[in-house]
C-alpha cells in the first residue's frame, strides 16, 4: 500500500482540504448545551497598537460546551458511575486509590460549590500550584465545572516565576498543597514560596485554599490572609448538601492558560479554547493513543503543571470515558527502573505517554533491561500496546531498544515504540503514528484490516488531523522535500491549538507570525519532511550550528553520538571557532565500565568521530567531547537546556567562566548540575585551553 493510499493519509489529507466536515462530525461524538451553526470562521485581525493584520480563526464559534460535563457527568448519565475514572499510585507516599465516575462527579460538584462560595464565577482565573494527587484533578475540573479558567504552574516553581504567573494571569484564588514530593527527597513545603511570590506580586489573589497533606501540615490556615482549609471546606458544603452544575461557556471562551517554559523574558500564556479543545483531543486520544472508552487505560507520566499531563492524564482519557493513572513517582528511585513496568502490569495499562528523558534515566539504571524482562516474563505488559514518546527528539537507539522489548513482552497484535511531537502552544500532537489509522471507525476493525504506519527511528511521525506541516527557508519560501529549514504550521491550526496568548494578542503576531509575514506560524524548531511525509525534528531553530557556512543539526550529531552501544546520552552544542564560526561540542554520558581509562575515552572518542563522520559528514567532526554523569541540565519537563551549556563554553572560550554569569531557568529540575558541568569544563579547559577552539582546526587535533 503507497503511503497517500493510507487510512492515516486520506485521514489528514481529509482534514486539511474539508476542515468543514471533518470537524464537524468529530464535534458530533461530544455533547454541545448549543451546537454550533458553523464549524469554521476565517477572518483578517487587524492589531490595534501595531496595525498589523493576519489570518484569524473561530472553530464552532456559536457553541456552547462544557468541558467538565463531557469528562464526567455524560459518563455517569450513559449509566458508567461504576466505571474507573482516576487510579492514583504514589510511591512516594505508599498510598493508592480509586476514583469511579460516579464518585468522581460528587468531588467535582461539591468542591465547585465550595469555590463559587469563595467568590469563583464564570470567567474568572483560578490558579492552580499543586503536586500529582487526586485533588489536583478535582479542583482543576471544578474550575472548569463554573465556567472559569484555570492557569496551572508546575507545583515546586520558584517564587519569582510564581509571580510572574500570578501577576499575569490576576487570580481571585490559587489552589495549592502544604507541601509536595519529589521523587525520594523529604516534602517540600509550599508555604514559604506562596508567600513570597504573593509578596513580589503586584497582584494579591484574595483566596488561597489549601489541600492539607499528612506528610506535611499547613498551619495555622490564616483566614485573615484569605487562607482556607480545603478539607474543612468541602466537609461544610457537603453537610449542608451544596452541589453545582456545569455552566457551558462559549466554544472560543478560555478553558485554561498554561505558560511556555520560556529561558528569556516573561513567560508566555498560551491560551486554551474550550470547544476547539475539546473536540480536538477527543479525536487524538482514540486515534493517535488507542484509548476509546470503557475498559482502556492511560498512563502519562508528566507533571500537571505541563501540557503533556493536561493533556492526557486528565482531559483526553476523561473525554473518552477511560481510565488515567494519576503518578505520583519518577522513573527511577521511587523505588527502582521498575516502576513503570509495575504499573503497566499492575493497572493494565494500554498505552504510555512519556519523554525520553525517562526511558534514558531507566536505561541508564537499568543497562541490562532486567526489570522490563522480569515483568514481561509473566505476561505483565501483554495490555501495553505502546510507548508514546515527546517532549524532545528521540533518538533512534532509543526507540529501537524499547521497540525490540515490547515486541518481546508487548501487546501480541503489536506493541509500538512511536514518537510524536507538539508543544504547549499545539495542545495536542502535531505529528505521530497513528495506533488506530482509520478515524472513527471500531478499534479491532482497524487493527484486523489496516496496520499503522511503518515507524521510522528517528523520525516524529507525520502531520496529525488539522496541522499543516511546511519547511521553508529563512525568506519564507518552500524548500524540497529532504532539504533542512524552518519547520511551520499552515493557517489556521487545527482545533486543539492556540490563537493568541493571555492578554497579549501583539506578542502572538511578534512571536509566532511576524516572521514569517503571517503566513506561516513559526514553531521555532528546524528540521525536514521527507519525500514519504515523514516529520524529523532536529533542533530549535537557534540551536543550529553554523560550521564553515554548514548549518547542521544538535539533534543529527546527538543521532549519531547515540548509535554508539556505551553511549547513553549525549547533548550538543556549538563553540566559538575562529576559523569556522562554530564548532560542535559534546557532552557524553556512558554506561557504567569500572575499566574506563584515559586510553578507553580515547579509543571511545575515535569510534564516536568516526560515527559522526559517516552519519553527519566530515565536516560535523566534533571540537570536543566532555565524558560524565549529571551534567546536562534539563527542565523539569525533561527539556535539555542547550542554552545554558552552550552559554558556559562561550564564557570558557572567552576566559570569562569563573567571572562570568550564566542565566538558569526557573524550570530547570536539578540546579545543581549546571554547576556539575561548569566543573567539567574548568577540568577539560585546564587540560585543553580555551585557544584550540578560537582558531586551531578541531579536526586535525584529534
Amino acid at each position: 500500500m503507497a503511503d497517500r493510499d493510507h487510512p492515516q493519509d486520506q485521514v489528514q489529507h481529509h482534514s486539511l482540504t474539508d476542515p468543514e466536515s471533518f470537524w464537524g462530525h468529530q464535534a458530533e461524538q461530544l455533547h454541545w448545551h448549543k451546537k454550533p451553526s458553523a464549524v469554521l470562521k476565517r477572518t483578517t485581525k487587524k492589531l490595534e497598537q501595531s496595525g498589523a493584520e493576519h489570518d484569524h480563526w473561530e472553530w464552532f464559534p456559536d457553541g456552547e460546551i462544557s468541558t467538565c460535563y463531557n469528562c464526567v457527568d455524560r459518563h455517569v448519565l450513559a449509566g458508567r458511575g461504576d466505571d474507573p475514572a482516576i487510579l492514583y499510585d504514589s510511591p512516594v507516599t505508599a498510598t493508592k486509590g480509586r476514583l469511579t465516575y460516579g464518585k468522581l462527579l460528587d468531588e467535582v460538584a461539591t468542591f465547585a460549590a465550595v469555590l463559587r462560595q469563595e467568590g469563583v464565577n464564570k470567567g474568572d482565573v483560578v490558579l492552580v500550584y499543586m503536586p500529582m494527587v487526586p485533588a489536583t484533578l478535582v479542583g482543576i475540573l471544578a474550575i472548569g465545572r463554573l465556567g472559569a479558567i484555570h492557569a496551572v504552574v508546575f507545583g515546586g516553581f520558584a517564587p519569582a516565576a510564581l509571580a510572574q504567573r500570578i501577576e499575569a494571569s490576576r487570580p481571585v484564588a490559587i489552589l495549592t498543597a502544604s507541601c509536595g514530593i519529589d521523587g525520594n527527597k523529604p516534602p517540600v513545603a509550599y508555604r514559604s514560596y506562596i508567600e513570597e511570590a504573593v509578596r513580589l506580586s503586584a497582584w494579591k489573589p484574595p483566596r488561597i485554599i489549601i489541600w492539607q497533606r499528612h506528610e506535611l501540615s499547613w498551619h495555622p490556615v490564616r483566614k485573615t490572609d484569605g487562607e482556607r482549609n480545603w478539607q474543612n471546606l468541602v466537609k461544610s458544603a457537603r453537610g449542608r448538601g451544596l452541589r453545582a452544575d456545569c455552566v457551558p461557556v462559549k466554544s472560543t471562551d478560555g478553558l485554561y492558560i498554561i505558560y511556555t517554559s520560556g529561558t528569556t523574558g516573561l513567560p508566555k500564556g498560551v491560551l486554551r479554547e474550550a470547544g476547539g479543545h475539546a473536540v480536538g483531543l477527543h479525536l487524538s486520544v482514540s486515534y493517535l493513543f488507542g484509548i476509546h472508552g470503557p475498559g482502556d487505560v492511560m498512563g502519562c507520566f508528566s507533571d500537571i503543571g505541563w501540557v503533556v499531563s493536561h493533556s492526557y492524564t486528565l482531559y483526553g482519557p476523561l473525554l473518552a470515558g477511560a481510565a488515567t493513572v494519576l503518578y505520583e513517582g519518577k522513573p527511577v528511585a521511587t523505588p527502582d527502573a521498575g516502576a513503570f513496568w509495575r504499573l503497566v502490569d499492575e493497572y493494565r495499562i494500554n498505552a504510555v505517554f512519556t519523554a525520553p528523558t525517562a526511558l534514558r534515566a531507566i536505561r541508564k539504571d537499568d543497562p541490562d533491561n532486567a526489570a522490563i524482562a522480569a515483568v514481561g516474563a509473566r505476561g505483565g505488559l501483554r495490555s501495553l500496546r505502546a510507548i508514546f514518546l515527546a517532549g524532545e527528539r528521540s533518538e533512534p537507539a532509543l526507540v529501537t531498544m524499547y521497540a525490540g522489548l515490547l515486541a518481546k513482552y508487548g501487546d501480541r497484535a503489536g506493541a509500538r515504540v512511536i514518537d510524536n511531537w507538539w508543544s504547549s502552544e499545539s495542545g495536542s500532537p502535531i505529528s505521530g503514528i497513528a495506533l488506530v489509522p482509520h478515524a472513527g471507525r471500531d478499534r479491532a476493525a482497524n487493527i484486523r484490516d489496516v496496520p499503522p504506519l511503518e515507524i521510522k527511528p528517528g523520525s516524529a511521525g507525520k502531520a496529525m488531523p488539522g496541522f499543516d506541516v511546511r519547511t521553508i527557508d529563512d525568506d519564507g519560501n518552500e524548500v524540497p522535500r529532504g532539504t533542512m529549514g524552518n519547520i511551520v504550521l499552515g493557517l489556521p491550526l487545527a482545533p486543539t491549538a492556540f490563537r493568541t496568548l493571555w492578554e497579549d494578542e501583539e506578542r502572538f503576531y511578534r512571536g509566532y507570525l511576524k516572521r514569517f509575514g503571517g503566513r506561516w506560524l513559526d514553531t521555532g524548531d528546524a528540521g525536514w519532511v521527507d519525500d514519504r511525509g515523514y516529520i524529523h525534528i532536529m533542533a530549535r531553530s537557534d540551536d543550529l550550528i553554523n560550521v564553515a557556512a554548514h548549518r547542521l543539526s544538535t539533534g543529527a550529531l546527538e543521532q549519531a553520538i547515540t548509535s554508539h552501544p556505551r553511549v547513553t546520552e549525549a547533548c550538543v552544542v556549538g563553540i566559538p571557532d575562529d576559523l569556522k564560526g562554530q564548532l560542535p561540542f559534546a557532552f557524553v554520558a556512558t554506561t557504567t565500565d569500572p575499566t574506563d581509562t584515559a586510553e578507553n575515552n580515547n579509543q571511545l572518542l575515535a569510534e564516536i568521530q568516526t560515527l559522526v563522520r559517516t552519519q553527519v559528514g566530515p565536516i560535523a567532526t566534533l571540537g570536543g567531547v566532555i565524558y560524565g554523569r549529571g551534567m546536562i541540565p534539563k527542565t523539569r519537563s525533561g527539556k535539555t537546556l542547550r542554552r545554558v551549556l552552550r552559554d558556559l563554553l562561550e564564557n570558557a572560550v572567552h576566559g570569562e567562566l569563573e567571572t562570568k554569569t550564566v542565566a538558569v531557568p526557573s524550570t530547570v529540575e536539578d540546579a545543581a548540575v549546571v554547576d556539575v558541568a561548569r566543573d567539567k569544563i574548568r577540568e577539560y579547559f585546564a587540560v585543553h585551553g580555551a585557544a584550540r577552539h578560537r582558531a586551531i582546526d578541531a579536526r586535525a587535533k584529534l
